[in-house]
């Protein structure tokens, strides 16, 4: 479905998107594949990480593409005063899709925090996947993906929230599509790692969630955000006027100072809470 874009949101993802990247102080593992690596800022660029509230933050990009967009707002998380990792997961078009990605999130969510109240954080398709890494315990039993060790808070960054509506509105050139592994096995996959459809039975995955988004949003369909509220009934939404779907994670940005201090008040009570700046 070919869309009109306004000068606005031309501007702003060349703007974001064409940030320089940022190195990570830290580098990791979380398996054997090449893509199962992650990035990590300590809180303020080092000190006592350990004391400093956590964020596991998943990137957008439609399931296709790398990390590397994200790592400017990873450090200006850590400048914030939160311990930010940064993961990379199998993508679509290469060794990921179906099942490939689910593994990995799920292996980050079981295997990044090492034992410590976190948040999961994403932004657009990355916010897709950390609102089904929360509803993982909604899953059938017999699952691979099933479990009740859930993250701490989930922070969905205009997420894409409704795989069905991805498919028909045929968001970047048919990606649900291919993350899916086509239109065939869409239809017996899609309830296994779609969000809404997962909630429709239960109406919460007992995991404190915010869904933040700007009013001004031009990539993701805001019906995505309503559709997804109708169904969550304890989910917080945070509406940001005048704001379009890049600016959250543009360092320094207004919209990205209130993403900061949402992570901080959802992360709780720590021993310092820096101001954002």
């Amino acid at each position: 479905m070919s869309r009109t874009v306004s000068a606005f949101a031309v501007e702003e993802e060349r703007r974001v998107l064409g940030l320089k990247p940022v190195l990570a102080p830290e580098h990791g593992r979380y398996g054997d594949h090449p893509q199962q690596t992650y990035d990590l800022w300590p809180a303020g660029g080092g000190g006592p990480a350990q004391d400093a509230p956590l964020v596991v933050l998943l990137h957008g990009g439609y399931w296709r593409y790398d990390r590397t967009h994200l790592t400017p707002f990873a450090a200006y998380l850590a400048q914030q005063g939160l311990t930010t990792v940064l993961p990379g997961f199998r993508r679509s078009g290469g060794a990921g899709g179906y099942p490939q990605t689910f593994d990995d999130i799920a292996r980050i969510a079981d295997t990044l925090p090492a034992g410590r109240p976190y948040v999961l954080a994403g932004h657009c398709s990355g916010g897709h996947l950390a609102l089904w890494a929360a509803a993982r315990g909604l899953l059938p039993p017999g699952s691979p993906w099933y479990t009740t060790e859930l993250p701490t808070a989930v922070l969905a960054l205009a997420p894409l929230t409704d795989l069905r509506a991805t498919v028909r509105d045929g968001l970047s050139d048919g990606a649900a599509l291919q993350l899916l592994g086509g239109p065939e096995a869409a239809r017996e996959r899609l309830p296994l790692v779609d969000p809404v459809t997962l909630l429709r039975a239960h109406g919460t995955t007992g995991v404190p969630t915010v869904l933040l988004h700007g009013a001004a949003d031009e990539e993701v369909p805001l019906g995505q955000f309503a559709d997804y509220a109708a169904v969550h009934r304890d989910l917080d939404v945070v509406v940001l006027p005048g704001t379009g779907h890049y600016t959250l994670i543009e360092p320094g940005a207004p919209a990205a100072r209130t993403v900061a201090g949402l992570l901080h008040r959802m992360a709780g009570d720590f021993r310092t809470e820096p101001q954002v700046r």
